[in-house]
């Protein structure tokens, strides 16, 4: 499963603002990094202008790295689900267009099972009162965002978005 080295695996994410959910990550247990990217666009290398437009189809995404023997892919997802609305879609809060849609990006068929089953226990548990309008589809090119989005709370002293 989507090995990046012997001991470390990874899972793309999208819940509207990356900043949000690499807040959220990069203090997990077992995560070993948390990067602020776009994916599953149309167009290489995007920039942060580029993709607010919401016309290169890419979603803002975080590729967290992390080692399994410490944190599971399934424990990844059971947070992803409580950090953003996952019943809207094209949305989250104050940002809106398809670059703000929640998002799971798989690479294999492990990741997309554990995802589909996610998404459908917790629709069927109830807790939310729309269907969940998570897109699970198959990992393409992840490009890395500009500098200035990585650990973007961090360099400004710490704040959290509206989550």
């Amino acid at each position: 499963m989507t090995s990046t080295n012997n001991s470390t695996e990874a899972a793309v994410l999208g819940g509207g603002c990356f900043w949000c959910l690499e807040a959220v990550y990069k203090d997990l247990r077992g995560v070993r990094s948390v990067m602020s990217g776009y994916a599953a666009g149309h167009v290489a290398n995007p920039s942060y202008k580029a993709v607010c437009t919401g016309t290169t189809g890419h979603a803002e995404v975080v590729q967290v790295r992390f080692d399994p023997a410490e944190v599971s892919y399934a424990d990844l997802l059971r947070v992803f689900f409580t950090i953003h609305d996952p019943t809207t879609k094209d949305r989250q809060g104050h940002d809106i267009g398809p670059q703000y849609r929640s998002a799971i990006f798989v690479f294999d068929e492990e990741q997309a099972a554990a995802a589909r089953s996610s998404k459908a226990q917790l629709d069927a548990s109830g807790a939310f009162i729309h269907p969940i309008a998570t897109e699970i589809a198959p990992a393409s090119s992840f490009w890395r965002a500009e500098e200035y989005h990585q650990r973007y709370f961090e360099k400004r002293g710490g704040g959290s978005c509206h989550v």
